[in-house]
């Protein structure tokens, strides 16, 4: 049923159920696919019932289509402009380190705390 059906079709449907993880949008009298929450819009969406709502009309591009497990990956992002003032995201990061720092094999880190402890040793000998 779903050989009617192609990677990166554009196709208008109606959305029919949502869970946390996305929205099931029907695309003909038997054939539903499913928008992953990651590709409902373009940017992060913490609450995918902010942006859709069952029964909405929407216009979505044929990302995947199994067709031995009879599944339908879609985009509605696919389908928009990205915006072109793109915010950038928040992120929870350390601070920046020194440009030196960066991944050193565990040798050559033991080699470097060795010297830092026997430093500290010779503060504490006086």
């Amino acid at each position: 049923m779903t050989n009617k059906f192609e990677t990166g079709q554009i196709l208008n449907g109606k959305i029919t159920g949502i869970q946390p993880y996305g929205a099931f949008v029907a695309l003909d009298e038997e054939i539903q696919g499913l928008v992953h929450i990651s590709e409902v819009t373009h940017g992060y969406v913490k609450d995918i019932n902010d942006h859709l709502a069952v029964g909405d009309e929407v216009k979505v591009k044929v990302l995947n289509v199994d067709e031995e497990n009879s599944k339908v990956s879609l985009s509605i992002r696919a389908t928009e402009e990205p915006p072109k003032n793109r915010p950038k995201p928040h992120t929870n990061q350390a601070p920046k380190q020194e440009a030196n720092s960066g991944f050193n094999t565990l040798k050559d880190k033991l080699e470097e705390w060795i010297e830092q402890s026997e430093e500290r040793e010779g503060t504490f000998k006086k």
